[in-house]
């Protein structure tokens, strides 16, 4: 997830690994576990299309993807990778698309905080799967909401053939990219492209709308239609580099604006037009001096457990996420089942969100089940983002939820009402808005906290997080009711030891997909993160977000009260 950038152009190398076996003999927890788990998964999708296929890479003289990113960014620097799951478990059948066959994420080019997407050549020749588009989508749209420059390092085959009626012509495929380098354009938004490899039919358009495009000789080629494709409609004979290389495009098109022999000479071009971009405006979010916490950041593997359903005070987890441990809870009495209040991470003032995970006592003297979001929860959780607004306070949100109260009482106090206020506030919310899903996301809960659909401006999951309508127990049960009832229907009898199975096989079925992984695979999670890079993560996204000085005026709409 979050990479230090060294000397030289070697793959970053995730730290998940390093803090497991830190905290090893300490903690030997399942959360631990799932660590580890995760880091094994991202050690192999940082190959690539694998060894063969880099080895291919370097036999022409290019480097691979993540090599060179790690040359482009600042040494010392951190490169918080966006995608890296993205495609995960999803096109076996065609061989697999590591990270979406594209390596993305925020990186500092020449000390400016940048996004940088680059084409995965080792993966298909870089071909873009239906995932792919959806990832470079995903990075412009951070591009455009915090205002950052984008380079892009392009070697590309094009859109992935077989799947192309998944890929190019709705709204959200291939041609919004284009839409979205004209509209970035607009704004303001400095775009570089570095051509290293191919660059193919609609894809040729990305350099060329792109505001500066520089090409590596023998390398880097850009044209509508490839040799082949000329040959058979207009019967030309003709070479790549001739037909699209970085000489025809620098001395004859004048597509391209500079070539180089190297990729490291190309990349450093791209280091020298950064670091003279001038100044932009801030958004003027609040920060001072950084304080680590006061509690033991490595406390968190210990206080929230792999299993969902055991309670823990959410107050721990904040304290230790917040500069020195400092938080100042917002109607601290009422409504126990979410906690809103102040502090600081690496800095920045923040409004955090966070479902209580403990039993609570209400103000009533009734005991309330943790995670659950209640009508007074629902009630302050609204107001205190309210308040956020009003005082340009970023707000971040931890979710661990299994949804709104139900039953006869809270149908009659309005359940549903004061869930609407909450809906309300958070989909109008103009201040940036940061989710960490720390364990359970069920239902309208995930809406109520600030799930991908309330627009986010990054969205994380601990190895822990489960994405879904509602728990697996209760959605197998559920679906079993459901398809035991269609087979009696039908006249047929179902034994006791049937029914144990199907409900298994529903169990582990539904269970996989409400897994972080299936999650980070469709890109619903910008990432899975160790628990102990929370801090780092929202601050990157805080930092991104203080580069767009234009906020929209705050206002709630109607609702009921």
């Amino acid at each position: 997830m979050f990479c230090k950038n060294g000397n030289g152009p070697k793959e970053p190398t995730p730290i998940f690994g390093l803090i497991a076996t830190i905290m090893e003999q300490k903690t030997g927890t399942s959360l631990k576990t799932l660590v580890e788990k995760t880091t094994t998964l991202l050690e192999k999708i940082y190959k690539g299309g694998g060894e063969k296929a880099a080895a291919k890479q370097k036999e022409r003289g290019k480097l691979v993807a993540r090599e060179r990113i790690a040359y482009l960014i600042d040494k010392g620097s951190e490169f918080v990778e966006i995608g890296a799951f993205a495609g995960y478990e999803m096109y076996d059948a065609q061989g697999g698309c590591p990270a979406g066959g594209v390596v993305a994420g925020i990186g500092y080019v020449s000390g400016r905080q940048c996004v940088i997407v680059a084409n995965d050549q080792t993966v298909k020749a870089g071909a873009w799967f239906p995932i792919t588009g959806k990832k470079n989508l995903r990075m412009q749209e951070i591009a455009m909401q915090n205002h950052l420059p984008v380079i892009y390092l392009v070697d590309s085959a094009g859109v992935y053939l077989p799947m192309q009626d998944e890929i190019f012509p709705d709204k959200e495929h291939f041609g919004r990219m284009f839409y979205n380098n004209a509209q970035m354009s607009a704004q303001g938004i400095v775009q570089i492209a570095a051509v290293m490899g191919a660059c193919v039919a609609g894809g040729a358009y990305l350099p060329i709308m792109s505001d500066e495009t520089l090409m590596v000789e023998g390398a880097g080629s850009i044209y509508l239609a490839g040799p082949y494709l000329v040959k058979a409609a207009v019967g030309e004979d003709i070479d790549s580099e001739t037909l699209g290389g970085a000489v025809t495009h620098t001395e004859i098109s004048g597509i391209a604006d500079y070539k180089f022999k190297t990729e490291e000479e190309c990349l450093d071009q791209v280091k020298r037009i950064i670091d003279k971009i001038g100044k932009s405006g801030e958004a003027g979010f609040d920060r001072i001096k950084s304080k680590k916490p006061a509690k033991p950041v490595e406390d968190l593997y210990t206080l929230v457990s792999a299993e969902s359903s055991k309670p823990y005070d959410m107050v721990e987890v904040i304290e230790r996420l917040v500069d020195n441990s400092e938080f100042d809870e917002f109607k601290k009495d009422y409504g126990k089942t979410i906690v809103c209040g102040y502090g600081r991470i690496d800095g920045w003032a923040v409004g955090i969100v966070a479902n209580q995970r403990k039993i609570v006592k209400s103000k009533k003297g009734e005991m309330q089940m943790g995670g659950v979001i209640y009508n007074d929860s629902a009630d302050k959780a609204a107001r205190f983002i309210m308040n956020c607004n009003q005082k340009k306070v970023p707000l971040v949100f931890l979710q661990d939820v299994t949804g709104f109260m139900v039953g006869s009482r809270s149908e009659h106090t309005g359940i549903i009402k004061d869930g609407a206020k909450l809906v309300n506030a958070v989909a109008n919310s103009v201040v940036p808005k940061i989710t960490i899903i720390i364990g359970n996301s069920y239902g309208a809960g995930n809406y109520a906290m600030c799930g991908k659909a309330y627009d986010p401006r990054f969205i994380y999951a601990w190895p822990t997080a489960k994405i879904a309508v509602m728990g697996g127990d209760q959605a197998a049960k559920t679906l079993l009711q459901i398809q035991v009832a269609g087979l009696k229907s039908k006249g047929e009898i179902i034994a006791p030891e049937e029914e144990t199975r199907l409900l298994n096989e529903i169990k582990a079925k539904y269970e996989k997909q409400t897994s972080p992984y299936y999650a980070a695979a469709r890109l619903w999670v910008d990432g899975i993160i160790d628990p102990v890079q929370t801090r780092q993560v929202i601050s990157e996204g805080i930092t991104a977000a203080n580069h767009n000085p234009v906020m929209k005026e705050f206002k709630t709409g109607v609702f009921q009260v």
